[in-house]
């Protein structure tokens, strides 16, 4: 199991930028905003794979989380070739603690980096 690093500065052309967006795809802070102005997240778009990134909606409740994580674990194990670097999502902006979100990602394929905060819950 590959650790996340803890700050992301550039990625390699096969990698993946894993973030924490809202619905609206407003990416106006923490990571997300890091996606936006360096990675290639869209404005407008809360969801999905875009540029170098993959936003998962992580405003609209744990039950759309959820969700969303199940979403993103599908597409990361249909797309073996990429690298997702998953970073604490939820647990910034949106007020989730990493006992609370990290299990929803249970069942991550070998492609995906965990993020050191959610390794003891997975």
């Amino acid at each position: 199991m590959e650790i996340t690093p803890s700050r992301i500065a550039s990625l390699e052309p096969d990698q993946v930028f894993v973030f924490g967006s809202n619905a609206e795809g407003l990416h106006g802070g923490g990571a997300a905003l890091i996606a936006y102005e360096s990675f290639g997240a869209v404005w407008g778009e809360g969801h999905g794979h875009h540029g170098q990134t993959y936003a998962i909606d992580t405003m609209s409740g744990l039950d759309v989380l959820a969700a969303e994580a199940a979403t993103f674990v599908a597409y990361a194990s249909a797309h073996p070739a990429l690298r997702f670097l998953l970073t604490p999502v939820g647990c910034g902006i949106a007020g989730y603690t990493p006992a609370q979100v990290a299990p929803l990602f249970i069942g991550l394929p070998a492609n995906v980096t965990r993020p050191e905060a959610f390794v003891a819950y997975l």
